[in-house]
């Protein structure tokens, strides 16, 4: 259970850190078409990539762990959230609720719960 903790870990944080660096012009025009703010964009890709960051050193330092997990989730949600008021196709909603159940499962596995 430990070691697929750690593994989510790793694919959440360096899967986010990827899309909201080598694939930003992806997370631009997605952010448009939801009729989003840039303030906001570069709000939620700070905090992501900062999740990101504690989820990478929670792996070495576990007080960070839910910081990062419970944090992931809820951009993660709030993803799911955006997806459904666009009406995109199941296909899109599909990464953003892997990793929000990933989240979900580090969150609840860190605190002991499973």
């Amino acid at each position: 259970m430990f070691e697929l903790s750690v593994l989510f870990q790793l694919v959440v944080s360096l899967s986010v850190f990827f899309v909201w660096t080598l694939r930003y012009d992806n997370v631009v025009k997605e952010f448009n078409e939801f009729g989003y703010s840039d303030t906001l964009r570069n709000f939620v890709g700070a905090f992501k990539i900062s999740s990101s960051v504690l989820l990478i050193v929670g792996i070495w330092y576990n007080d960070l762990i839910l910081i990062g997990s419970i944090s992931m989730a809820f951009f993660m949600f709030s993803a799911q959230i955006s997806h459904i008021r666009q009406k995109n196709p199941f296909s899109k909603l599909l990464p953003s609720l892997i990793f929000l159940l990933m989240s979900l499962y580090i969150s609840l596995f860190n605190y002991g719960l499973i």
